[in-house]
């Protein structure tokens, strides 16, 4: 069989069958797409694993099927049909294994093989929080700017946050949808996602033209987790379709991470959870790529600031710490507080003194009113 006549069977089952059907994912594997189109378009014997009643649905389906029209519609469109097989189908989507998609509808210029080989999907709330479309939009930004392929859903709240702080930074953004590439859903983003077809690809399984459903969303979030290094969940409660992603990943062996929020937000309690388990805790792009990323690629090391008097000697630093905070202390005081002689104590303080830490007042000697602030803040 050549490849425009897979392309053309595997268009027309992409109009029968409902994505992620593993029934049908069985008949291509083991009979071909060809077998399976001419079965349920011509006539022929019906298949195993379905009813009568579920066969007769899909009979109907085909009946009314065009792939002839779906494909130069897509063409028309800007859309390519891209199959398992071809030179830009990603290979990691065959993880999926009969669930796998019967194709890949794609818009945009990029090849899709080579941008999913290193590509980190940020998904979440839709009804997000300032904070949640903050973190989302920093990691789209931070990820892209290090070279990595940013995949979301096209979705109000983080999705979209993620695709304009990609866009924003001159990066790479893919958006895969539960519906047709040429009707760009939900349409409050049509100018967003038609953006990203222009600047990087739109994808989705549905022929063109074809609706967005509640399980089709959930079906979608599988793409999303096989097509990429790893899933990064910003804001996602108990309930959210961000959570099937991650799970999804987790069984694929991908990267799940998690980018916590306030323990009190019922928005941040499904992160939380999958952070109790196997998910990875992160705060920013760096420390997604150095999880997902290649040997070598680490995130800076976490410390607070250095302070003057941490950069003291040991020594020194008793002797400090042996002064009051207030009041003036004697050499004798110090030196027994410091717990070494006074004429050690003593050289100290004059080493301190030079350094702008102690004064002395008269037979005493005093921390100076800056140093006192900064020791009463660090004992605090």
């Amino acid at each position: 069989m050549s490849a425009d006549e897979e392309r053309l069977h595997r268009a027309l089952l992409a109009r029968v069958v409902e994505p992620g059907d593993e029934i049908c994912g069985r008949w291509l594997r083991e009979s071909g797409a060809g077998e399976v189109a001419r079965r349920l378009a011509g006539g022929g014997q019906q298949l195993p694993g379905v009813t009568d009643t579920r066969w007769a649905g899909l009979r109907a389906r085909a009946e009314r099927a065009d792939p002839e029209r779906d494909l130069v519609m897509a063409r028309d469109s800007g859309t390519r049909f891209v199959c398992p097989g071809d030179a830009e189908w990603p290979a990691q989507l065959d993880d999926l294994g009969d669930a796998r998609p019967l194709g890949l509808w794609v818009r945009g210029r990029p090849s899709l093989r080579i941008w999913a080989l290193r590509s980190v999907a940020v998904v979440g709330a839709r009804a997000c929080t300032e904070y949640g479309a903050h973190m989302a939009s920093i990691l789209g930004a931070g990820l892209a700017e290090r070279g990595w392929v940013v995949v979301s859903g096209g979705a109000y709240g983080v999705d979209g946050a993620t695709h304009r702080g990609a866009l924003g930074a001159g990066g790479a953004t893919v958006a895969v949808l539960a519906c047709g590439v040429d009707r760009p859903y939900p349409r409050g983003h049509t100018q967003l996602i038609n953006r990203i077809a222009e600047q990087g690809l739109v994808v989705g399984e549905l022929p063109p033209g074809d609706h967005p459903t509640p399980s089709r969303f959930i079906l979608r979030n599988r793409v999303i987790a096989a097509l990429t290094r790893g899933t990064v969940v910003v804001e996602a409660a108990y309930r959210s379709g961000a959570l099937v992603t991650a799970r999804a990943a987790q069984r694929l062996g991908r990267f799940t991470m998690g980018v916590p929020g306030p323990a009190s937000s019922s928005l941040s309690a499904g992160v939380h959870e999958l952070l109790r388990g196997e998910a990875v805790l992160v705060t920013d792009a760096a420390e997604v790529a150095e999880l997902v990323g290649d040997m070598g690629e680490l995130a800076p090391a976490r410390r607070g600031p250095v302070l003057p008097r941490d950069l003291l000697h040991q020594a020194a630093a008793r002797v400090l710490a042996a002064l009051p905070a207030r009041e003036a202390a004697s050499r004798q005081e110090i030196a027994r507080g410091a717990g070494t002689s006074e004429d050690d104590a003593v050289a100290r303080l004059y080493e301190l003194r030079s350094l702008g830490f102690v004064e002395r007042h008269g037979d005493g000697w005093k921390l100076t009113r800056q140093a006192a602030m900064s020791i009463g803040e660090g004992r605090e």
